[in-house]
């Protein structure tokens, strides 16, 4: 199932959601080309990838740190991806859901619970590879988080999907909750069904996120209860 839009419409533009899409693109973009200049692409990726992506034995010092404080990469890792499918489809996740979320928080504010978000599920992740030497990289993570505030916050809220089945191709209009609660749970299935496997795919960054998301949401309803304009949501 491939989401295309949600129905949850938007008060303010979303000037931060498109700048950390714009952001990330330009980023991958960058590295892709320069990769293509360098005599030896590959290399010059991994040399990327393990200077700027959050290496689990660096943080636990089992390997040196290097040039890059290993505590920046919690945040560089975050605008770090490994292919033209993982930075579209994770842009379009962030397009989907980030706007409302960054509407619902303020841009200031969405910032912030953005980044927090990254850093709280890269560290699942790493606490969950602590001996690996493999970069993690992705705003996955981070997007997770902003699913599972939407999760929460507009409960109303619905998302066209593509849904493909062989040749049967067809869009359908699937309850917000729905579809982040199946993906919630494919995140954790896999996760434990690929657990100390080799994987491309940071699985508990994806529930670390989510969950995060899901209860810094909580403690911002808590908080603010009910904000005008979104009364009929809770």
């Amino acid at each position: 199932m491939f989401p295309i839009r949600d129905s949850q419409p938007t008060r303010t533009f979303p000037f931060v959601t498109i700048a950390l899409i714009v952001i990330n693109l330009l980023i991958f973009i960058f590295i892709y080309f320069s990769a293509i200049a360098a005599p030896e692409p590959d290399l010059y990726l991994a040399n990327v990838y393990m200077k700027f992506g959050l290496v689990p034995a660096k943080v636990f010092g089992t390997v040196p740190s290097g040039n890059v404080p290993w505590l920046l990469t919690f945040i560089t890792s975050i605008f770090l991806h490994g292919s033209w499918s993982h930075v579209i489809f994770n842009m379009l996740y962030l397009w989907i859901f980030g706007n409302n979320i960054e509407d619902y928080l303020g841009h200031f504010h969405f910032v912030i619970f953005y980044l927090l978000a990254g850093i709280f599920s890269s560290l699942v992740q790493v606490i969950v590879m602590s001996q690996a030497n493999v970069p993690i990289i992705g705003a996955s993570g981070a997007i997770a988080g902003v699913m599972g505030a939407y999760f929460l916050f507009f409960p109303r809220s619905k998302v066209r999907t593509l849904v493909v089945i062989i040749y049967f191709i067809t869009f359908i209009d699937v309850p917000a909750p729905v579809y982040l609660l199946i993906w919630f749970l494919l995140q954790l299935f896999e996760g434990f069904t690929s657990f100390g496997a080799a994987t491309g795919t940071a699985f508990f960054a994806h529930v670390g996120g989510f969950i995060f998301g899901f209860l810094y949401a909580l403690i911002v309803r808590a908080i603010y209860k009910r904000r005008r304009g979104y009364e009929s949501y809770f």
